[in-house]
């Protein structure tokens, strides 16, 4: 029996790759301290009922019965001192109903609970709650856009707009609306106003075509007990967000844009105190093309939604079915994971099914200090750190106004809202060069070709998006895979992507000291197997694989000339890193004698 080292000799120690983060709060910048407002009162239900009884009635015996559904919902609002009105429908059917006056979640979810007990037609009854945009601005101005290009944590975008810049994908921003803006004239594309409460919209008008920003600027106490603490500024928060996505590029002033190519849909959900869950899951199915009472239909279907927004909480079942809806229409939702800096199991729409869940980092690539985290979460984009410099945050269009509408210009922002679009403008990157992906080959796709995070970022996702692998992998790219290794590759941070099942490369061990790392996202369900085969009979080289931490799985350690086998299955629920290392024991080195081949398939 020949003698091995250590299995965990020199072994890098690579931070989990899985995290959930949620938007349960908005985060603001207050004089540079950052201020976490979860929201947690609301006046309004969603109150799904069973419709196929109703839909045998005749039209007046169906009028008779949802006003007795009315007034037995009236009747067990009473008993926890709410009246409640009907106020409208959503586009899947369910009531909204208005109360007289704000209560708190954990009451009204009492109020939920009593309601299907008092009414068996009610299929589900939640809270309206309210959602507001992420994000901790700064005023500083600088005009170096690091989180493009920079190789520490930069996206890698110059390459891949070498293979794409977005043309023919129209991204939704769920967001506050947009101001016109001279780096976004002619990327702006239709949009709607979904706000249907008047003091929030804060435009004089309910639900209309015209989605422009008015402003969210509030008064300490405006939005209810107490809150905010201090006067809030209006954020064009929208406009941030879609200058990321989409500015216009090569036009010689202001920023680029990730798909500068793309158009932007802009739907306006979030005005002042933020916006209603029943608001923000109409657009969600309107922008993928679904149908909204009372709204006309979308000419301009989105493949990819963004949304930068949240609340605190399970995924509530009106913005599961809305995602659902999207999904079904072919469209990427792409969401922030949230600022407080915690596990965000309990927020959402970050916790919510078959969305892609966005964690920031900062200027060195490691997690930001504000980011939720949690094993959700599926990839990590720059969101920018300001608390040194304004230059370290997200540069993007803005307006000067600080209540109503000012003049363009631009600005810092940092936040998991600043990530998010980030991934949705290279997703759209991705479907521009490949329009028959779906949803969740585009969510496989990303986490299987991000890089390695170059500082600590545990629970943050499987990486940093890397455009140009994402493009690449996409399948509609120039530039092919590589077929053999590319150095240098001798730690897990600097391994070797394996973007698909069935590649095999070619690898040399340049020397006694040589380890070569390969990285693989490995799918649900899916076992990975992988095949060394050494190039010479002297060559004596053995095969491990290793979690995402560094855990040693399977080894082979076969004699010189022989071929090493190792495999391992993903039983989980959600897809996982995995890495395959070749290490030399003895035999050739050098590209005459060190050459060998390693196959992937899963």
């Amino acid at each position: 029996m020949k003698r091995k080292y250590s299995r965990h000799a020199n072994m890098p120690k690579q931070a989990a790759v899985l995290v959930l983060a949620v938007l349960s709060a908005s985060v603001y910048a207050t004089d540079g301290v950052t201020e976490s407002t979860p929201l947690t009162h609301t006046d309004r239900m969603i109150v799904k009922y069973k419709t196929t009884p109703l839909q045998a009635m005749a039209s007046g015996a169906r009028v008779n019965a949802m006003a007795e559904r009315l007034v037995t919902a009236q009747r067990v609002g009473q008993q926890f001192g709410v009246n409640l009105k009907n106020f409208r429908q959503t586009a899947t059917g369910a009531q909204v109903m208005k109360l007289d006056r704000k209560a708190s979640l954990d009451e009204l979810n009492k109020l939920a609970v009593q309601m299907k007990a008092q009414d068996p037609s009610i299929e589900y009854a939640e809270p309206d709650r309210m959602m507001k945009p992420l994000f901790t601005p700064n005023d500083a101005r600088y005009s170096e856009q690091w989180d493009l290009f920079e190789t520490t944590g930069g996206m890698r975008m110059p390459q891949a707009w070498d293979l794409a810049t977005g043309s023919g994908v129209t991204v939704a921003v769920i967001d506050t609306g947009y101001r016109p803006h001279a780096d976004l004239t002619g990327n702006l594309i239709g949009g709607y106003d979904f706000i249907s409460e008047m003091e929030i919209s804060n435009d004089g008008d309910g639900r209309d075509a015209d989605a422009r920003d008015t402003g969210d600027a509030v008064v300490a106490g405006e939005c209810g007990n107490g809150k905010p603490k201090q006067d809030r500024s209006s954020s064009w928060h929208g406009t941030h967000v879609a200058g990321t996505i989409a500015a216009v590029s090569n036009n010689s002033s202001g920023m680029a844009g990730i798909a500068f190519n793309a158009k932007v849909l802009p739907l306006r959900v979030l005005g002042k105190c933020g916006g209603y869950t029943s608001d923000i899951a109409d657009a969600i199915i309107w922008a993928a093309g679904g149908a909204v009472s009372g709204v006309p239909a979308n000419t301009n279907k989105a493949r990819v939604i963004n949304m930068s927004l949240g609340g605190e909480g399970a995924c509530d079942t009106t913005t599961q079915n809305a995602i659902n809806s999207a999904r079904a229409n072919g469209a990427v939702v792409i969401v922030a994971a949230g600022n407080e800096n915690q596990n965000a199991a309990n927020s959402n729409p970050a916790n919510c099914q078959g969305v892609v869940t966005v964690a920031a980092t900062n200027r060195s690539g490691g997690r930001a200090y504000y980011s939720n985290y949690g094993s959700v979460v599926d990839v990590a984009a720059p969101g920018g750190d300001v608390r040194s410099s304004a230059a370290n945050g997200i540069l993007s269009t803005l307006n000067t106004g600080m209540t109503g509408p000012g003049v363009d210009n631009y600005d810092f922002y940092q936040g998991t809202s600043m990530a998010t679009p980030h991934v949705a403008g290279v997703v759209a990157l991705m479907l521009s060069k490949n329009p028959s992906l779906t949803p969740d080959q585009v969510e496989t796709t990303l986490r299987s070709t991000t890089r390695a995070f170059p500082a600590a970022c545990s629970q943050c996702g499987t990486g940093i998006v890397d455009a140009h692998a994402a493009v690449v992998a996409a399948g509609g790219g120039t530039t092919q895979p590589p077929a053999g290794e590319i150095e240098s590759n001798n730690t897990m941070a600097t391994a070797n992507t394996v973007v698909s099942s069935g590649m095999t490369l070619t690898a040399t061990m340049a020397s006694s000291s040589d380890v070569d790392y390969f990285k693989v996202t490995l799918p649900v369900g899916k076992t990975l197997k992988s095949v060394m085969i050494p190039g010479s009979p002297l060559a004596d080289y053995d095969l491990y694989l290793y979690g995402d931490t560094g855990t040693l799985l399977a080894s082979s350690e076969q004699g010189a000339g022989r071929t090493d086998t190792v495999s391992g299955s993903n039983t989980g629920t959600r897809s996982v890193v995995r890495y395959v290392a070749v290490k030399y024991y003895s035999g050739g080195v050098g590209t005459a004698g060190g050459k060998y081949s390693i196959q992937f398939t899963w």
